[in-house]
């Protein structure tokens, strides 16, 4: 049996398969100010801009990776809210500048901001900001404009 601690699974994961295509069970944030503003992640490594979002880890439930995902990635507790949609297929995969690739099976879930500095505990993230939907950068995946602007749930 082998044992994965003090590593991520992902990391495992590419450790015994390379950067070709995986599958990943993932979550991501949605996180409205109270001007409706969608808060977004920029990459350090220059990526396009993303939600809140990552990989789900193994005895991790959905709930606790969004969590531990935001706390990482922008410096704040949330209150995990509804799930807005899951999404996957060939639309979501990726290929990141190392060269792995991917495709996502993402659950959206809503979130509101309860605690925290705003400061990220990691190195993934630049900077973080609110976009109105007129003004949105262009996203690493396509979620439905409509579920992250919360005009519609996801079918």
């Amino acid at each position: 049996m082998t044992t994965i601690e003090n590593e991520s699974y992902l990391s495992w994961l590419r450790k015994r398969v390379g950067p070709g295509l995986i599958l990943s069970p993932s979550v991501g944030a949605v996180i409205r100010d109270a001007q409706g503003r969608l808060l977004l992640q920029e990459k350090s490594s220059g990526e396009a801009w993303s939600l809140p979002a990552g990989g789900i880890e193994l005895g991790e439930s959905p709930q606790e990776a969004i969590a531990r995902e935001v706390m990482e990635e922008t410096g704040y507790a949330v209150r995990v809210g509804r799930i807005l949609g899951v999404f996957g297929g060939r639309a979501f995969r990726y290929t990141y500048p190392n060269g792995d690739e991917v495709e996502y099976v993402a659950t959206l879930f809503e979130c509101e901001i309860v605690g925290g500095s705003g400061i990220p505990t990691d190195d993934e993230t630049r900077s973080t900001r609110y976009f109105h939907r007129d003004e949105m950068p262009p996203l690493a995946l396509p979620y439905p404009m409509d579920v992250l602007f919360g005009d519609v749930d996801a079918q």
